[in-house]
């Protein structure tokens, strides 16, 4: 019987690698099928046909694999077409095993040569790229293809490529294969190619290929110019060799880089210290594991962990170790090659989360009495670095989603408005920085590049701090990395150098004059450009490696594009928040990250966003599923006025990714298919509670909302995984349709009153404002948090009062003011900060929470609020001082 073969292409295929595995296995079964059956047999006709159709399928993908490669493929072609079905199905047997084989090959990877060559020439390349690459830790093959579009779609299908090697004479457009996501993009190219004479087309080339997967080593080998596209492309090429004349240096620099890639110098070192037989005369105790392997009652237990992770544990520096607060050695190089890695021109290493990666880069560019400008949902730790360093803090509010009690992201309109606020009450200059989530934990993410070139066209002094917890992964993606911080910042870096934005800036300017920078609608309504003369770059973005990368729990990285980096301020800042005795594990840990990211973060990312939306059409696809946990799409996360793409989903099979590309092109905000909230209202659970019963089932989540779940796909997440949670999800709806069916008549009303409360829409509160006597400026925002906080610490400042007190008291005229940081966690994001006046909306919210940590909520006392005589006393030493009209 004729195996089913699905109806896709290249073009709408969910996933390439899939897709290629699953039409082998079916040209396999096929064949074998067609080998054994007469010509006259029924299924002859049908099952040729699906076997032409998986060749067709087939051909496009197996143009940019070295293996079988073009001239195998064509082989086996040609047998299917002189009916030599027997021979065709052995050759194809063995190409599917090899093909399989090859996927969990260590270390192998594969190059690809751009240019006209003949057969005989490809066929010396690769014999010669296989002979001097094959021994030792790397094998190598070729994939070759003769234009500029082939070169381009081979860098989107083949996820194994390390390098690429560009000869001079070849076209622009592909003779068999054109995909969509490229389409608007090569029409650009294709006029500039014409434009280009023919020696500066290869590092046109690879400009477009360092844009797309900036991780792959590029060559050049030329005719002609080669000193001068060495000057002009240093940084884009590895190597630019004359003719062939030295390419025998080709392959070891291929080789060469590679492993300049592969190694983890950090790793190394520890690894190598593990390796020593040390006498340890200093601490650490558990150094070598001799305390633990010599105990009598804790011995057993350390084969948990295996004897390596305690001989690796030392406090020394020294053997080929480094220190983490004055970096010299490995432990240098290894941030270095994060710096690279993640598109930042400095990485610092940090061993206690983003937390601590928040307050070292707060603490470097806050000075007390500076205002920051910060969203209002940003974690906790970006709170309390605030309210340590002294500063004064305006507040923004994100869109709410209040029929599922999430936060969205700040819109831009939002952010001009508080600049330009500041802007009328002469306090501009003192605004230092501007810090945003991005992802949210919910994955909605926005335009870090307009955000930036906006803000400096009204501020041109600002720094950026992007808490990017939740994106870590999305620099080795092109589409994800134009929405990264340091992406959007490099690509600023570029542009205020471009001397066509200075012209394009120079005829805003003439049409935007005076009169339009008076208008605050117009400057809120219209897309502004920032003066390249005066906006400087100065961006930060600190990462949680453990949450989305493979370091242990928490390994964070600082990533810095600052074009007025403070070495002294920074550096005081990292000491302070960094211990002395920082765990070479987690460090190590990270050193791994780096190096997997960069050898095959596109494939691993790529794969992350398959299973993702695998799940998704899973769950949305299956009745009985989509009847109890409904999947969230940008539609119901991101508002319409925010999705100029107007997209309501990122993948369909009939235009495969294009909503994706387009998307994340033009929208203000995005979402990232990776974080996938589930609507559960028609389980009658809440968040909470379903979260408990998935523990119960070995399925571990984060994040609730009364009426929701948030399940994270991360590069660690197989298809098992997402199989194993569809079951569980399915085995949770039988047991509801179970339920439902044996209900009483009061059971089912108390179970209908239980799912119309969760689906009841909640508004979320706003921030309400700052107590006068914390606002140095009544005309803006910002409050004095660093001095909230210092009144807050004496116990003679406070009291305490239950949620019902609070709402009393404020009926009754009082005005209530927070004296801590509240704040549910999971997210970690604040309901009230030190200094806030607490409103009737906020204690709402605080008591339909349904999560048991409370950051800042004592259940038996209550909330930390000011007593009315620290206020009282507060305000008339305002009123004393001179600058609120006292005498001197």
């Amino acid at each position: 019987m004729a195996a089913d073969t699905p109806e896709t292409s290249l073009n709408n295929c969910l996933s390439i690698s899939d897709l290629r595995s699953d039409n082998w296995k079916s040209l396999e079964d096929n064949l074998g099928w067609l080998s054994t059956i007469s010509a006259d047999h029924a299924d002859f006709i049908t099952t040729s046909q699906q076997v032409t159709r998986v060749i067709e399928i087939l051909s496009p993908i197996e143009a940019y694999q070295a293996y079988p490669g073009a001239r195998a493929f064509a082989k086996l072609g040609g047998m299917i077409q002189r009916q030599e079905m027997v021979r065709a199905h052995l050759l194809a047997r063995g190409f599917r095993k090899k093909i399989a084989s090859l996927a969990h090959r260590q270390r192998y990877s594969e190059v690809l040569f751009v240019g006209k060559m003949s057969s005989s020439e490809q066929k010396a390349l690769r014999r010669s790229l296989k002979r001097k690459t094959g021994i030792g830790d790397f094998a190598f093959d070729a994939v070759f293809v003769q234009t500029f579009e082939d070169a381009l779609n081979a860098l989107r299908v083949n996820l194994i490529l390390q390098a690429v090697v560009i000869h001079d004479g070849f076209a622009f457009r592909s003779q068999d294969c054109h995909l969509d996501t490229l389409h608007s993009v090569l029409d650009e190219l294709e006029v500039l190619f014409e434009a280009t004479s023919e020696s500066e087309r290869g590092p046109l080339l690879g400009r477009e290929i360092a844009k797309l997967r900036p991780e792959v080593d590029l060559y050049l080998v030329a005719d002609s110019n080669v000193e001068d596209i060495a000057a002009r492309m240093g940084e884009t090429f590895e190597r630019v060799f004359y003719r062939e004349a030295d390419c025998d240096e080709l392959y070891p620099s291929i080789m060469r880089d590679v492993a300049r890639r592969y190694d983890a110098d950090w790793f190394n070192g520890v690894k190598g210290h593990a390796k020593r037989p040390i006498s340890n005369f200093h601490a650490l105790t558990a150094s070598r594991g001799k305390s633990i392997m010599n105990s009598n009652w804790i011995r057993d237990r350390a084969q948990f962990y295996g004897p390596t992770l305690f001989q690796a544990e030392t406090s020394a520096t020294s053997g080929g170790l480094d220190s983490l607060l004055e970096p010299r050695g490995p432990l240098k190089i290894a941030q270095e090659k994060a710096a690279r890695a993640f598109g930042a021109k400095r990485t610092f290493f940090c061993t206690n989360g983003t937390s601590g990666a928040n307050n070292i880069v707060v603490q470097a560019l806050v000075r007390r009495g500076d205002v920051v400008i910060v969203d209002r949902n940003s974690h906790t730790s970006v709170h309390r670095g605030l309210m340590r360093a002294g500063a004064r803090v305006d507040y923004l509010d994100a869109y709410p989603l209040n029929d599922y009690s999430i936060y969205g992201a700040v819109p831009l309109e939002e952010l001009k408005r508080k600049l330009l606020d500041h802007k009328h009450a002469g306090t501009l200059d003192r605004v230092c920085l501007l810090i945003l989530t991005n992802s949210t934990f919910d994955g909605i993410v926005c335009d870090p590049k307009r955000v930036m070139k906006e803000c400096l066209a009204i501020a041109p002094h600002l720094a950026f701090l992007w808490d990017e917890a939740w994106f870590t992964f999305a620099y080795f993606n092109p589409t994800y990395r134009q929405r990264t911080a340091m992406g959007a910042a490099a690509e600023l870096e570029a542009m205020f150098q471009d001397p066509d934005y200075a012209a394009s800036y120079k005829a805003f300017n003439v049409e935007f004059g005076a009169e339009a920078w008076a208008d605050d609608e117009r400057i809120l309504n219209t897309p502004l450009l920032a003066d390249p003369s005066k906006a400087r770059v100065r961006v930060y973005a600190t990462q949680s490696t453990h949450k989305g990368l493979m370091a242990l729990r928490q390994g964070s990285m600082i990533h810095i594009r600052d074009q007025d980096f403070n070495e002294k301020a920074f550096g005081d800042a990292y000491k302070t928040h960094t211990t002395t005795s920082p765990n070479y594990q987690i460090l190590a840990t990270l050193d791994l990250a780096r190096a997997q990211v960069e050898l095959e973060g596109y494939k691993c990312v790529r794969h992350q966003l398959e299973r993702a939306t695998t799940l998704r059409q899973q769950v949305s696809r299956d009745p009985l599923l989509s009847k109890y946990f409904r999947v969230l799409g940008v539609g119901d996360l991101v508002p319409s006025e925010y999705r100029e793409s107007n997209a309501e989903s990122y993948f369909d099979e009939k235009s495969g990714w294009i909503n994706f590309e387009k998307s994340w092109l033009t929208d203000e905000f995005v979402l990232d298919p990776t974080h996938i909230t589930l609507e559960i209202s028609a389980t009658g659970l809440s968040g909470d509670t379903l979260k408990k019963h998935l523990d119960k089932c070995d399925i571990q989540i984060n994040k609730t909302t009364r009426n929701t779940i948030l399940p994270i796909i991360t590069i660690g997440t197989t298809r098992s995984d997402v199989a194993i949670f569809i079951q569980v999800l399915r085995k949770i709806a039988l047991d509801c349709e179970e339920r439902a069916r044996n209900f009483s008549k009061i059971e089912r009303s108390i179970h209908d009153d239980k799912v119309r409360s969760l689906a009841l829409q909640q508004p979320l509160p706003r921030f309400s404002s700052f107590h006068q006597v914390f606002r140095p400026n009544m005309e803006t925002g910002d409050g004095d948090m660093g001095l909230a906080n210092d009144l807050a610490m004496e116990d003679d400042n406070c009291e305490y009062l239950q949620p019902a007190d609070v709402e009393r008291a404020i009926s009754g005229g009082r005005v209530v003011v927070s004296a801590s940081l509240v704040l549910p966690y999971p997210p970690g994001s604040p309901i009230l900060s030190p200094g806030q006046v607490i409103d009737i909306p906020s204690l709402k919210y605080l008591r339909a929470l349904d999560v048991r940590e409370i950051h800042g909520f004592d259940q038996e006392r209550g909330l930390r609020v000011f007593r009315e005589e620290t206020l009282s006393k507060l305000s008339s030493a305002r009123k004393s001082t001179p600058d609120h009209g006292g005498e001197s």
